[in-house]
């Protein structure tokens, strides 16, 4: 089964942090101008550092690891193993905690700098984060739960039916009657 949505947020991601990152390389205003589509006005800082290469190259090259991973994990969520869900769910596991981290690093690295606002900014992405891996989670379970039934409601039925075996042999041992599989090649043998 193909999970749309799952891939569609994939991408989005993707696509959303790769152009950070490329929109961060960009000389005159690059850590601003990637701070400016979060939504923050970078005008207020105390420090004007953001465009030296000590800031600009760590903060591409995290923005573009978690490009990568969203963009493994869409891979992911196109060609995957339904036997196997968690190879999936583990790379989307971590490709959300990478881009939650890389925000988390942003507002520390823009409160040292002075940058007013980040923190709002940040905490709303943070948030659509959050919703697109429950959405995912949830699209991915409903599937898996839909499509094969659970081990354990398997290993229930065997169990009560092993226990119904059980008890209706104990009864006719105790009753000293044939079993019903013995009454039936009995009824057969007698014409009945």
């Amino acid at each position: 089964m193909r999970y749309i949505l799952s891939s569609f947020l994939a991408l989005h991601w993707a696509v959303v942090f790769a152009l950070l990152a490329f929109i961060c390389i960009d000389g005159n205003r690059g850590v601003a101008a990637a701070l400016g589509v979060l939504g923050v006005a970078v005008q207020n800082t105390r420090f004007v550092d953001l465009e030296n290469a000590v800031v600009v190259a760590p903060l591409a090259i995290a923005l573009l690891v978690v490009a990568v991973l969203f963009c493994w994990a869409f891979v992911e969520t196109l060609f995957n193993d339904p036997t196997n869900p968690d190879a999936t769910d583990s790379v989307v596991r971590v490709a959300f905690m990478s881009a939650s981290g890389v925000l988390s690093l942003i507002v520390v690295g823009g409160a040292t700098q002075g940058v007013n606002g980040l923190f709002m900014a940040v905490a709303v992405q943070l948030a659509a984060l959050l919703a697109s891996y429950v959405a995912m989670l949830a699209e991915r379970r409903s599937a898996l739960a839909a499509a094969v039934p659970g081990t354990g409601e398997i290993r229930d039925a065997a169990h009560v039916m092993a226990k119904a075996a059980a008890h209706n042999s104990a009864l006719s041992r105790i009753s000293g009657r044939p079993g019903t599989n013995l009454r039936a090649d009995t009824n057969l043998r007698d014409g009945r």
